[in-house]
């Protein structure tokens, strides 16, 4: 039997069904130029052209149509079959990804609820400091953060990211109340490198146009950020519902009044291809449960 790459198949799918590299990218959690070397693959192997290249646009050959036409009827049945068996057996994992902060610090505490509600769906958990792995071809659903746009995917709005300062009390005990955002001049900020911008837009919000949004420490994630600032070490920017719990047990708390929309907020997404699909729906409905919960 003579088969192609399977993995350039489902690229290449993809690639005929949205046309676009860029939204079958991320329709498949893959990077652009992880889905072009597939489909480039893929025309190696059957010695032929499947897509007519310009300048920014990208449309089947009449081969490559045929193809598409081939390739989409079996992998709908493929999927169907493959559906059938998995809910016969009962045991189709979920793969979640989200960011590691907001894992550890809202969805991990939540997920004991869901496994108590579904006890027979196994999830395969993944988190990371950085962007979601796009080499992944395994991820059913994920939370981004961003405004709501990556083509390919259905995308649910979770939650707002609001912006406000959050220090230990005990800092504000050895510094003094904070009466303004020029107060912050007497003390570290603390700074996440994976959302930089977010001490400018709060210190711009305030009118604090004589501090260094950019100055004090840095750390790669935000959790390392939150926990220097539980220690009394500085003053760190608090994203809504990541420091909820810090807020309502009083190991941080939020020293001026002052709180600013980012224009961001987290997001579950998935691909198209996976609207239906029976788990993933389920974890869509109880998440989106979740987030609308009071804070």
């Amino acid at each position: 039997m003579s088969l192609p790459p399977l993995n350039a198949i489902r690229v290449f799918e993809a690639i005929g069904r949205t046309g676009s590299v860029k939204a079958a990218a991320e329709e498949l959690f893959v990077t652009p130029g992880a889905a072009s070397r597939q489909l480039a693959k893929l025309e190696e192997s059957l010695q032929a052209p499947l897509f007519k290249r310009s300048h920014r646009q990208i449309a089947l050959t009449p081969a490559g149509q045929r193809y598409f036409e081939t390739v989409s009827e079996v992998l709908i049945q493929l999927s169907d079959a493959t559906d059938e068996i998995r809910a016969s057996k009962g045991r189709r994992p979920l793969h979640i990804w989200c960011p590691m902060t907001f894992g550890q610090r809202w969805l991990v505490p939540r997920l004991q609820a869901f496994r108590a509600q579904y006890p027979d769906r196994d999830v395969i958990f993944t988190t990371s400091l950085g962007p979601i792995d796009r080499n992944s071809t395994t991820t059913d659903v994920a939370i981004r953060i961003g405004r709501g746009s990556w083509p390919g995917c259905v995308c649910h709005r979770l939650m707002p990211i609001r912006l406000t300062p959050v220090c230990s009390p005990t800092l504000v005990e050895q510094t003094g109340p904070f009466r303004s955002a020029r107060d912050l001049l007497r003390t570290t900020l603390l700074q996440s490198s994976a959302r930089p911008a977010y001490w400018r837009i709060w210190l711009e919000a305030a009118g604090a146009k004589e501090i260094d949004p950019d100055r004090g420490i840095t750390f790669e994630s935000v959790s390392l950020a939150y926990q220097m600032a539980v220690s009394g070490a500085g003053v760190a920017m608090g994203q809504g519902v990541l420091v909820a719990e810090d807020l309502r047990s009083g190991r941080l708390v939020a020293p001026f009044p002052l709180v600013t929309d980012s224009m961001d907020a987290f997001y579950l997404i998935y691909p198209n291809r996976l609207s239906h699909d029976p788990f993933v729906c389920q974890f869509r409905d109880w998440v989106l449960k979740e987030a609308n919960r009071p804070l």
